[in-house]
């Protein structure tokens, strides 16, 4: 149980898909203007489906990735039978910029490592909607994600709010706090402060520096002190385990520019700062920001989440016109919306969002 926990954790918390894996696409744009004014040469989108579309490309599904994160990482949700039933829908499975596979600091050719622009998660959201723009779809029955995720699902419904029936937005923020800011920020000088890093001119992955990441956000940032203590009845078990969890993000192959990169768009996100037209029009306020989503909207969040606090989505949902936050029950924090730590927490979440998305289409009517 212990070794699965902790590869699960690596694939959750840590993952990219490195090989060219069967079924992985790619739409490539060109160059991709930012927000910011700046551009990524040669920008490619990756993504994957599941299920089946209809004649009439109604029954779509928008899955967005968390920080670190890939196409894979909310699967537990997604399949036949399950709370986002590729029975009835259609799921296109994006992958973030700077994840390693959507085009990234560690792939670029022209802006590597360190020369790769900022970006925000308002353009993860832009090169998303190009993506769905190039497929033909116009409308979606939902947009979901979890941790970075949930955040670019609420930042879609401030974003484009037509253009989808329903959120689903599980650990998120609608505007970084600063305890995640700080915990992002212990991440990156662990990794910046390893003489391997070599100010991102590194020709390896700075080891010791993944392993103290590790240490931060795997250890202490998404675990609960309830959870720990429920998992060791010896306290001292805990650092046979710590090792483990620094193993697997070492071998999950991460590239720290890219962390580093997620990290600055995570840590300056905030919904209130879109502009719709080119105009500011919410002044900076998420709250103003989350008035204006028109989605059925449904938000969970584990208790005791150190990383994304569950006050945030219970505030974001309050703000949403038809918006509700159900609280996962689970002592689990910021991985209560992650496989391989408690079953019922997984089950909880599948039953939860297969009844809201069956509310959503009518029974699943819609969807024929």
């Amino acid at each position: 149980m212990l070794r699965t926990i902790v590869l699960l954790a690596a694939l959750t918390l840590a993952s990219a898909v490195h090989a060219e894996e069967a079924g992985l696409q790619h739409y490539n744009m060109g160059d991709f203007p930012l927000e910011s004014g700046e551009v990524i040469h040669d920008f490619s989108i990756a993504y994957m489906t599941e299920g089946t579309l209809n004649a009439a490309k109604s029954n779509a599904v928008l899955m967005v990735t968390a920080i670190s994160g890939n196409h894979h990482r909310i699967d537990y949700l997604i399949g036949p039978g399950r709370g986002i039933d590729t029975d009835h829908l259609f799921v296109i499975k994006t992958n973030a910029i700077g994840n390693g596979l959507t085009t990234s600091p560690s792939t670029s050719a022209t802006q590597h490592g360190p020369d790769f622009p900022h970006f925000s998660i308002r353009d993860m959201v832009e090169s998303q909607k190009q993506l769905l723009d190039h497929l033909g779809i116009s409308h979606l029955v939902t947009v979901a994600g979890a941790s970075m995720g949930g955040m670019q699902t609420l930042q879609w419904g401030v974003s484009h709010p037509a253009m989808m029936d329903s959120l689903i937005a599980l650990t998120p923020m609608a505007r970084t706090t600063a305890w995640s800011v700080a915990v992002n920020h212990a991440t990156r000088r662990a990794l910046m402060l390893d003489p391997a890093f070599k100010e991102g001119r590194y020709t390896a992955q700075p080891e010791a520096g993944w392993r103290m990441r590790a240490d931060v956000l795997q250890v202490l940032a998404t675990r609960t002190p309830e959870a720990m203590r429920q998992q060791f009845s010896e306290p001292m078990d805990v650092l046979a385990w710590i090792a483990g969890q620094e193993d697997a993000v070492v071998k999950s192959g991460f590239d720290a520019n890219d962390w580093i990169a997620q990290t600055w768009a995570y840590d300056r996100h905030n919904v209130g700062d879109t502009k719709i037209d080119g105009k500011a029009v919410f002044a900076g306020d998420p709250i103003r920001a989350l008035h204006s989503v028109k989605a059925k909207s449904l938000l969970m969040s584990g208790e005791l989440d150190l990383y994304n606090p569950q006050e945030n989505g219970i505030e974001a949902a309050a703000a949403i016109p038809d918006g509700r936050h159900v609280t996962i029950p689970s002592v689990q924090g910021h991985v209560a919306a992650s496989p391989g730590f408690k079953p019922a927490d997984v089950e909880f979440i599948n039953t939860t969002v297969r009844g809201f998305l069956a509310d959503v289409t009518n029974n699943w009517r819609k969807t024929q």
